[in-house]
């Protein structure tokens, strides 16, 4: 929805100034900085189905208020509450699937996870597009995709208390609390059925390449650790999120119409769902570092064609790798991170990372905007490729 407010309100009848769309596109993440290591803490204490629901019932709600908003000021501060949902619910559903799936096809089923979750953007703006000219009820097609993103996610959080809760949590127990005790008696009940004993026969926590953090590990590794992945963090949104952030205003700067763009906008993202279904059958047999190496060079060619193009075809065709690239560069820095710390601070480590990613993205509209409107298209990218040439550099450092 990042890319599709850019280009709503970059365009009549909606433009606003560059320093209010900075802060309507800030404000998701402004909430992930708060969600993401609040979730992760609870997470930790009192399971990871539980809170993952909790985020949907709440993204739920926050979507809805920021379909019915009448102007700018109050859309954004709906984004803000989705934004403490959306923040905590990647790395705490990174951690959860982590510790429910066999370890020698963990990168896999994440994979493959991650791209049937690649389906919902572009779903979203076709419903965009198909409505926009309808406007069922009288509401604009945009607001009809925060309707629909607020009933999904109200009906897949009532699934999410359907599922088993992770036996690693349930076999390592609450922080705080005796090994006997656990959130909830339903909790207790499941940890002792053979479904959940076999599960946990067969899910090693030696699956990882390092011996995996915890509180015990030594400091100095331990903060090695957390001030790569912290870094890489960070910097990814900046390619990452940057990137779609920007492109739907690009497309606009460059003079394509505000359907064009947003077609435009559809077929890209199409983008991660192919490349992660193609990256499922080899990410097991690849050291994480090297697939994020070539992730980010990639990115490099590709948004440097973007920045230049000024015709749809090599727009489209930069636009589609670079979102490729993107797509599995995120899952696989979350099983990097992952794989680096153990069961008892998984959670709260993802979600402490996911928070400084979202703390990049909430800085980058207030940089990229300006240069864009100011500077031009290969100005903007200039900030890109300097992160990710930053993001190559930390890949070389082995966190032993």
């Amino acid at each position: 929805m990042g890319s599709v407010l850019s280009a709503v309100f970059s365009a009549p009848p909606h433009q606003i100034p560059a320093p209010e769309l900075a802060w309507l596109l800030s404000s998701v993440y402004i909430g992930a900085i708060i969600g993401a290591p609040t979730c992760g803490w609870l997470a930790d204490r009192y399971g990871r189905r539980l809170v993952l629901a909790g985020c949907l019932a709440w993204l739920s709600l926050a979507s809805l208020g920021a379909a019915y908003s009448a102007e700018a000021l109050p859309l954004g501060i709906f984004r803000g509450l989705s934004g403490v949902a959306l923040g905590a619910f990647p790395p705490l559903m990174v951690a959860y699937l982590a510790e429910i799936m066999p370890a020698s096809r963990r990168g896999m089923l994440l994979f493959i996870v991650s791209a049937l979750a690649f389906l919902g953007p572009p779903l979203g703006i076709f419903l965009i597009r198909v409505t926009a000219s309808l406007q069922p009820l009288g509401m604009e097609s945009w607001r009809w995709a925060f309707v629909a993103g607020s009933l999904g996610a109200a009906i897949t959080a009532v699934f999410f208390l359907w599922l088993p809760e992770s036996p690693r949590w349930l076999r390592e127990g609450q922080q705080g609390q005796s090994p006997g005790q656990r959130s909830d008696a339903s909790a207790s009940r499941w940890a002792a059925s053979p479904t959940a004993i076999r599960l946990r026969s067969r899910v090693s926590d030696g699956s990882s390449t390092y011996q995996a953090t915890d509180w015990k590990t030594p400091r100095s590794r331990h903060g090695v650790r957390l001030a790569l992945v912290y870094s890489l963090n960070f910097l990814s949104p900046w390619f990452s999120v940057g990137f779609i952030l920007v492109s739907g205003a690009l497309l606009v700067q460059k003079g394509f119409q505000l359907s064009d763009t947003l077609l435009y906008i559809a077929v890209s993202t199409m983008g991660p769902t192919i490349g992660s279904l193609i990256a499922s059958a080899v990410v097991d047999h690849v050291p994480r570092r090297l697939v994020l190496a070539v992730c980010a060079a990639t990115m490099l060619v590709a948004g440097a064609m973007f920045s230049v193009s000024q015709t749809l075809l090599p727009l489209a065709a930069a636009s589609l790798l670079f979102s490729i690239c993107f797509a599995l560069y995120v899952p696989a820095l979350n099983l990097y991170v992952a794989d680096l710390f153990a069961t008892r601070v998984r959670a709260w480590a993802i979600a402490t990372a996911w928070t400084f990613n979202r703390i990049g993205a909430a800085l980058l509209p207030f940089v990229l905007l300006p240069v864009l409107k100011s500077a031009g298209p290969v100005a903007m990218f200039s900030i890109i490729a300097a992160a990710l040439v930053a993001t190559l550099a930390l890949l070389t450092f082995d966190p032993i």
